[in-house]
């Protein structure tokens, strides 16, 4: 009898025990693009340069400075050079408005996120903010100048 009991009690145990639940989950679909995504429109020679002026300088640019500017671009057949010389001229020029190395240096999460919001008119995401915070960290010789130079000629930095 003890044994028939055993068996019963061991069966109901196994029968009530697990339980499987169903859980459903509410999960919104989205679509995940990249934050240029949205960028489709090429710059004209002139909002190119005037724009980049912008902010190189932190004012306009004269229409005078402008159309000799854009005359440059259209006379090189190659634009990437011409954007090349047009940022790398703007930049030797002692009125660029840059921050010093140990500004940059000090508030580097500051530094990146005033560049993509100046350059790319939005906030770097969390992998582009890692990617430079790394790469200034891990070199002492990256200068203000550089990275504003490198997000100057960015392919991204040609739409809007």
């Amino acid at each position: 009898m003890n044994r028939w009991i055993i068996a019963l009690f061991c069966f109901c145990l196994c029968c009530t025990s697990c339980v499987k639940d169903d859980y459903v989950y509410q999960v919104n679909n989205e679509v995940i693009t990249p934050p240029n995504a949205v960028k489709t429109k090429l710059k004209t020679n002139e909002q190119y340069i005037a724009i980049l002026y912008t902010n190189l300088f932190q004012k306009p640019m004269s229409v005078n400075n402008l159309i000799a500017a854009s005359n440059v671009i259209q006379s090189i057949g190659d634009k990437e050079f011409a954007h090349d010389q047009i940022v790398g001229n703007f930049m030797n020029s002692p009125e660029v408005l840059l921050p010093s190395d140990e500004e940059m240096r000090e508030d580097l999460v500051g530094f990146i996120e005033l560049c993509y919001n100046r350059f790319y008119t939005r906030h770097p995401s969390a992998l582009e903010m890692q990617h430079f915070l790394d790469y200034i960290e891990g070199n002492a010789d990256v200068t203000p100048e550089m990275v504003y130079y490198s997000f100057a000629t960015s392919d991204e930095y040609l739409y809007y």
